[in-house]
């Protein structure tokens, strides 16, 4: 059995062009399929995240370290004998 695809960008006119189809000597059937939606992509919200609330129960709970160099961080970190 052979198709044919009609594209028909005007959707007020997709009901008549299906009754005028079916109308043709031979046709079966018509199916109207209109295109798949895209779902609408939620904005990425970082404050819902795991990691972000735990990062800030830290900081609410006094968990946090402050440095004033990279050097000190890392004398912080591994201890005073840290050298680079």
């Amino acid at each position: 059995m052979a198709a044919i695809v009609l594209q028909v960008p005007d959707e007020s006119l997709v009901a008549k062009v299906k009754q005028a189809c079916k109308m043709l000597m031979g046709v079966v059937s018509v199916k109207v399929e209109r295109p798949k939606t895209k779902p609408v992509e939620k904005e990425f919200d970082i404050t819902k995240t795991a990691g972000y609330k735990e990062a800030m129960d830290d900081v609410k709970n006094g968990r946090v370290m402050h440095a004033d160099s990279v050097d000190d961080m890392f004398k912080q970190i591994l201890g005073e004998n840290y050298e680079l």
